[in-house]
């Protein structure tokens, strides 16, 4: 809502606050800050409690319409839009218009009946995922007064209760929760790519801007990228302008989603063939006309998988609910558990992933090498004043180390101060000369070649190029210790400059400090490397630390790649660079984002484990972004899985069960296509050669629906153990020449089975007793339907969801011709003579499958 003056106090109002006139964002921006505090009934202390309570009764929580989860019927009508969906009920007019009204009743059953469970499936599936979501909700700091009198305290409370006149910190990896007016920024610069399409950062500044320049405003949904604020909030929910930029950005396919469819456009593709090809077929060969149109519907349905969105939503939604229940592990969008077990590259952080982010002070050295106090005493300035002054959201471990090691920070008072920018690798403190009034003395500490490219001199002579060299190696030695080196510069100053330009600084010495490994390091790694994942090491640190400690895990850094290096690239050269190096040291949040896409370039399903604000970029150029909890706001609002703690062994674990619940939907995929393809080849050839339709419709749709309906139990089956082992991705492709292969090793046992048939019983295939020819090869495509899904899946291990499913699905084989509905679907009973040829037909069959699937798997073509 964007506020206006002040009205005066109402009844319906307990808090005096009651909406007043409309003040658009525009007539926001050319207010001064007095101007909008009023406008906006709040002060720099806050509002009070209960006005910010009427606030939030009176219009609602700071949310975007959209992120409200869909209704039951809503994702009903939505399953109907599916392509298999449209086909089928396109079928089902077809079949109505002929007045073949059982087809048309079956095709409207089996719409039915996976559209509500596709629907359930989903439906359970976000509830528990929105349930999850609200552990990991985006906060914000607020400053609040309990009353009036009162002074303003500051709290840490979920965005959605936000209103318009609160005054809220941002501090960097802070996502803007709101529209808000800045009231006081230091060095403030935002992403505001998802507005405006701006890459780089803008700068952000709190001045009192004519009319119409908006530098002082942030809109929600962009983020915080270096510095601090204090804003006052003008504009929240549906009144921001993120919400109509938000409305129009569809949603980004992942690689999941595009397999998937593309399976699904293939199969859509073939389905509108088959109809016109049986009819063709058989009024060309067979002289039948529109009579074989029923048939040639309910021929291409049963090349349907129709229970594709079923599966593939329970797996998922199983293995997502196994993680949170285990690991504590939030998979924010289902597909993303597929990419997850898809990941054949994992890229990392250093610190706080291989190593423990809690840094200890190993040394400090002026430009001799030799240990000097004074070089910490001044990096503890810095760390102080960085800390009070820039209003972070959480310390830096850095700094937390540095005033551990030293509690004596002289007579100094701070002025200012720019906490570390990511892009200038940089912190600086500005404080007061204590003994020359108007004079400043500005900190900086940072890393070492950004430092010193600001440095002039030492404190004993200027920095000459040999100088530079010198210093380099030295701080070369330190790192190749496994220390993590900062450099200290100072430089005087009798004039307000902006922070970040200081130039011709006086180096004052080195602070390296030490970090700890991660107990379960060396152990995730090995493991990642067992299951066929190779770790890159993205990192701004010296090479030879991030060397030196990846020696230490047992993680092989061969030939250390920098920052310098990736820049003088081109894409083509960097993907081959990014495939056979390790690790890459001095990198950028750029850097890092392009070594990312060269990955994916190459080939590789790409996983970034990030936490921070320069993390970002590269954690959207992933094919899957994974961050801590405790990660940035915005880092965490970005990422697609999200953990407890920022652990190695528990990727491990989220891609163990990735590839488990992509197993089980490779293995519907598998026998569902193989078998539907192999059925619909035997269909139209005997079709072609019998004087009779070789099933009726409603036979073939009444087989679809069984078996469809037995499939369901591969969402709840145990995935092969040896999938585990290696990325596991859904590859049409590949699925398709499967399909193929055994698609047409199911055909010829159908055939065989009808060969089968006229030897042993000749009266079968002619008219008169077709009701046995229909009953037999009904008989033998469920047995055989049941035999595929044991055999063709990976592993020897059968789960008992799958027994359940195939023992149902054959026991239904043997007793539907039995049953009271034999007569209704135009069955008869069979004699026991045919069913000793069709378990001598199944036996070789089955031997074939056998063989055929173990020569593919000792060929290695077991992927799915």
């Amino acid at each position: 809502m964007v506020w206006a003056p002040d009205a005066p106090p109402s009844a319906s109002d307990p808090a005096g606050d009651v909406p007043p006139e409309r003040l658009s964002l525009t007539e926001v921006a050319g207010h001064t800050r007095l101007e909008v505090l009023r406008s906006l009934g709040s002060g720099p202390g806050g509002l009070v409690e209960a006005r910010a309570e009427a606030r939030l009764s009176l219009h609602g929580e700071n949310t975007l319409p959209e992120r409200r989860p869909a209704s039951w019927p809503r994702r009903f009508v939505r399953c109907l839009k599916d392509p298999f969906t449209l086909v089928l009920l396109c079928l089902g007019v077809v079949s109505a218009v002929i007045a073949s009204w059982g087809t048309a009743c079956v095709i409207v059953i089996l719409v039915a009946v996976t559209c509500v469970l596709r629907s359930n499936g989903e439906y359970r599936a976000d509830r528990s995922t929105a349930a999850l979501r609200k552990l990991l909700g985006v906060t914000a700091t607020v400053r609040r007064r309990p009353d009036g009198r009162d002074a303003p305290a500051e709290r840490e409370i979920p965005a959605d209760q936000l209103v318009p006149g609160d005054v809220i910190k941002l501090g960097p990896g802070d996502l803007v929760p709101a529209d808000v007016r800045l009231l006081r920024s230091s060095g403030l610069t935002v992403h505001q790519a998802a507005l405006t399409g701006e890459s780089a950062p803008v700068t952000k500044q709190a001045g009192d801007v004519p009319a119409g320049a908006d530098g002082h405003l942030c809109w929600q949904g962009s983020s915080v990228a270096s510095g601090s604020a204090l804003a006052v909030i003008v504009a929240t929910g549906a009144d921001t302008r993120f919400a109509g930029v938000h409305q129009q950005n569809p949603h980004r396919l992942s690689a999941f989603d595009r397999s998937v469819n593309g399976i699904s456009w293939i199969l859509v593709r073939l389905m509108l063939l088959v109809p016109p090809l049986v009819l063709v077929a058989n009024a060309v060969f067979r002289g039948r006309g529109l009579e074989a149109l029923p048939f040639s519907v309910a021929v291409a349905v049963g090349l349907t998988p129709e229970m594709l969105p079923v599966v593939v939503t329970t797996a998922l939604a199983r293995g997502s609910a196994a993680l949170a229940r285990t690991h504590a592990v939030i998979v924010k969008r289902l597909p993303a558990l597929h990419d997850l077990g898809a990941i054949d590259v994992l890229c990392v952080d250093k610190t706080g992933t291989l190593t423990q982010d809690r840094p200890r002070l190993d040394r400090c050295v002026d430009h001799d090498g030799r240990p000097d106090p004074a070089v910490l005493r001044w990096a503890s300035v810095n760390s102080f004043w960085t800390l009070q002054l820039a209003d972070l959201p959480a310390a830096d471990p850095l700094d937390e180390a540095i005033l551990e090691a030293e509690q004596d920070l002289g007579d100094y008072e701070g002025v200012d101060a720019l906490a570390f920018d990511p892009v200038l690798r940089i912190s600086c403190a500005v404080v007061a000369h204590p003994a020359r009034r108007g004079t400043h003395l500005v900190v900086v500490k940072g890393a070492v070649e950004d430092v010193l490219g600001r440095c002039a001199r030492t404190r004993d002579a200027p920095l000459d190029p040999m100088a530079r060299r010198r210093l380099r190696r030295l701080a070369g030695r330190l790192a190749g210790k496994g220390l993590r080196v900062l450099a200290v510069a100072l430089a005087e100053r009798s004039y307000v400059h902006r922070l970040g330009d200081e130039r011709g600084l006086t180096f004052l010495g080195f602070v390296a400090m030490r970090d700890t490994l991660a107990p379960h390091a060396a152990q995730a790694l090995a493991g990642l490397a067992q299951r066929g994942v190779a770790v890159k090491v993205l990192t701004g640190d010296h090479p030879a630390t991030a060397a030196r400690v990846c020696r230490e895990l047992g993680l092989d850094p061969g030939d250390v790649v920098t920052g310098r290096h990736i820049d003088g690239l081109a894409d083509t050269a960097l993907a081959d660079l990014a495939r056979r190096s390790t690790v890459f040291a001095r990198c950028t949040a750029e850097h890092k984002a392009r070594l990312v896409r060269a990955l994916r370039q190459a080939g590789h399903t790409t996983g970034f484990l990030g936490d921070g604000v320069n993390d970002l970029p590269a954690m959207r150029a992933a094919d899957v972004g994974v961050c801590p909890r405790e990660a940035a706001d915005v880092t965490r609002e970005a990422a697609d899985v999200v953990l407890a703690t920022k652990d190695l062994t528990t990727i491990g674990e989220g891609i163990v069960v990735g590839r488990r619940s992509t197993g089980n939907i490779a293995a519907y995929l598998r026998v569902a296509l193989s078998s539907n393809a192999g059925n619909v080849i035997a269909m139209l050839a005997a079709g072609l050669l019998l004087p009779f339709l070789p099933m009726l419709p409603a036979q073939v749709l009444v087989q679809n629906l069984c078996f469809d309906a037995a499939q369901l139990a591969f969402a709840f089956d145990r995935a092969d153990p040896g999938i585990v082992r290696r990325p596991v991705r859904v590859r049409p492709r590949e699925l398709l020449r499967f399909v193929a292969a055994f698609g047409a090793l199911n055909a010829v046992a159908d055939l065989a089975t009808f060969a089968a048939l006229i030897w042993a019983f000749p009266e079968a295939v002619t008219p008169s007793g077709q009701s046995a020819f229909h009953s037999g090869w009904l008989t033998e495509n469920l047995l055989t339907q049941a035999l595929v899904m044991l055999l063709l899946r990976p592993g020897r291990y059968v789960s008992r969801p799958l027994k359940a499913a195939t023992g149902a699905l054959a026991c239904l084989s043997l007793l539907l011709p039995l049953s009271p509905a034999a007569a209704a679907l135009g069955l008869t009973t069979l004699p026991i003579a045919y069913y000793l040829l069709l378990a001598a037909v199944i036996a070789l069959y089955g031997g074939a499958i056998w063989t055929l699937s173990r020569t593919r798997d000792r060929c290695g073509d077991r992927r799915p």
